[in-house]
């Protein structure tokens, strides 16, 4: 690695890391290393120029030192157990003691407020976890803050629900599964992938080691009405609107109904300087479709 190099380590090298390595790749002076659970994801992202390394609970990084040797910049982005992180529970000495690091991001979630009744929420709220997923996100910020209180340039990210290209309404739309569930006063914060690249690149540009950030659009809103936007741009007759009451849902998928809250993001904007993309949901749609039409016409132009 040159001595203007930047390298940068990806704990569970997923879909909001492939756009930040992406991202990296076109400003210049970045290695980008990842871990993944499965053998064919770890030889594709070989394929992509990313050095990858299986890693999961019984696959450890068996050298450590070896692995993160040089890294200046550090994400975590796999989701924690009942016993926190798991990178913080397997590695975390190892961490504190890497010479090159400038900045160590994770990846939290709003899941950490809890239930709020629909009302505002900012990084000074109070954490109340009120579902098992959130607890145990609010265990792991507990933990990486932990080492921020030991020196370690330790930042936080909590994300409302992502999309993008390839993950939006717009695909369950047309894979025919979405459903508009009504349930009066519930509303959901989301973020484009590509703004958390931009939060996450201007916080390794600026770092502030022991800072939380929200990371959403200007918009929350209920989910029936993302969906119909989707019919909307997808031409296609909304699916009819099912009261919650009434709803078969998942545990997994009704437990997101179970917390209402508005996420304030003033922080990305005032201390991290960022301009949103796509600062609603229908920006954001709109963003998704016209990627996804420049591709099937590179496609037809390459037959």
């Amino acid at each position: 690695m040159s001595q203007t190099e930047k390298k940068l380590f990806c704990f569970g090298y997923g879909y909001t890391c492939d756009y930040l390595s992406f991202a990296l790749e076109q400003e210049g002076g970045w290695s980008i290393a990842g871990t993944t659970r499965d053998p064919e994801k770890r030889n594709l992202m070989r394929s992509h120029g990313v050095k990858s390394f299986l890693f999961d609970t019984a696959h450890p990084l068996d050298d450590p030192q070896y692995f993160l040797k040089d890294v200046t910049h550090l994400l975590i982005s796999i989701p924690p157990g009942d016993e926190g992180g798991l990178v913080f529970n397997l590695h975390a000495a190892e961490i504190l003691k890497i010479p090159t690091i400038e900045w160590i991001g994770y990846l939290s979630s709003t899941s950490v407020y809890g239930d709020r009744g629909g009302l505002w929420v900012d990084e000074t709220s109070e954490i109340r976890p009120t579902s098992k997923r959130g607890s145990r996100r609010a265990l792991a910020e507990q933990q990486w803050l932990s080492l921020a209180a030991q020196g370690a340039p330790v930042h936080i990210f909590r994300l409302a629900g992502i999309y993008g290209p390839g993950r939006s309404a717009l695909d369950t739309v047309r894979a025919g599964i979405a459903r508009r569930i009504d349930k009066t006063g519930h509303v959901f914060s989301r973020v484009h992938v590509e703004d958390i690249v931009q939060v996450l690149i201007a916080s390794m540009h600026h770092p502030s080691p022991g800072s939380i950030y929200n990371v959403c659009d200007d918009h929350p809103g209920p989910s029936q009405e993302l969906v119909a936007y989707a019919c909307i741009l997808l031409g296609m007759e909304p699916p009819p609107l099912i009261p919650f009451d009434q709803a078969d849902m998942a545990p997994m998928a009704r437990s997101f109904y179970e917390d209402n809250k508005r996420i304030h993001n003033d922080k990305i904007k005032e201390s991290l300087h960022v301009h949103l993309k796509y600062p609603d949901y229908r920006s954001g749609l709109e963003a998704c479709l016209a990627v996804e039409q420049q591709i099937l016409s590179a496609l037809k132009e390459a037959r």
